[in-house]
């Protein structure tokens, strides 16, 4: 069995394994979020909820949890979720699978569990970065987190990484009584430098270039050529891949 990934709109990743789809953070309808971020610069794929497809969540803002979409998802397989967002995943019609910090679970021939990740205002029970492993690769998919402590222990309990996906935009937000010049997800050097600790072969650049809608949502400027030197500097392979786009997996590592 062959393990294949591939980067859809904004955060989305989809991970097939054998007969075994599974979606993190897919997004299908941006209209809930024009008001903040602005109209979306391209038209965002469809997301076929085929038999079989399952679903994971890093947290709950409507960039990351398409509700009419995880609603449909539901019914093909099961929904993930960090246990804290499940009461309100259910009082929505969602009947999603909690799992605590570090509690793995099976999704066929996948075992997905669940890490710390910091949400900008500071809530880690609200936020997480999910693991998947299966045909001896191991990937992480990072939401939309800022800089955290946290890294080194992901590190040492679940890495290496063949590929992280990790924001790279390092908004600059205004909403929700977050006013602060201070990047809200990762800067393209953080994210470099995060893959660094997870000691990741690959960092697949997310969570950019979509939304751009000052003054309310304000991205880094130049940030795939930032990401590209930053990783280049860190011998990190970088990939930039577009919305549908495959995105490659070397060589696996030694551990």
């Amino acid at each position: 069995m062959t393990l294949h990934l591939r980067r859809l709109a904004w955060a989305g990743v989809e991970i097939t394994l054998d007969d075994t789809r599974l979606l993190i953070d897919p997004l299908e309808n941006a209209d809930p979020l024009v008001a903040v971020l602005g109209e979306p610069k391209w038209p965002l794929l469809p997301i076929d909820p085929a038999p079989g497809t399952h679903a994971l969540l890093t947290h709950l803002h409507p960039d990351h949890y398409d509700h009419e979409l995880i609603a449909r998802l539901a019914t093909t397989g099961t929904v993930g979720c960090h246990a804290p967002s499940a009461p309100e995943l259910r009082a929505a019609g969602v009947d999603a699978i909690p799992q605590e910090l570090g509690e793995p679970r099976r999704i066929g021939p996948l075992t997905v569990t669940p890490v710390t990740s910091m949400d900008w205002r500071g809530d880690e029970a609200a936020q997480v970065a999910w693991v998947v492993e299966g045909a001896g690769r191991r990937i992480i998919h990072c939401g939309d987190t800022m800089w955290h402590g946290n890294w080194w222990r992901i590190a040492r309990d679940h890495g290496p990484f063949d590929v992280a996906f990790l924001p790279v935009n390092g908004v600059i937000a205004r909403f929700e009584g977050y006013e602060v010049d201070v990047p809200a997800t990762l800067t393209p050097e953080q994210a470099v430098e995060a893959a660094a600790v997870l000691g990741a072969t690959t960092a697949c650049a997310i969570h950019h270039g979509l939304f751009h809608h000052p003054p309310t949502y304000v991205e880094q400027p130049d940030v795939e050529g930032r990401f590209r030197r930053a990783a280049e500097a860190r011998g990190i392979t970088a990939a930039l891949v577009g919305d549908g786009q495959p995105v490659p997996l070397a060589a696996p590592q030694k551990v």
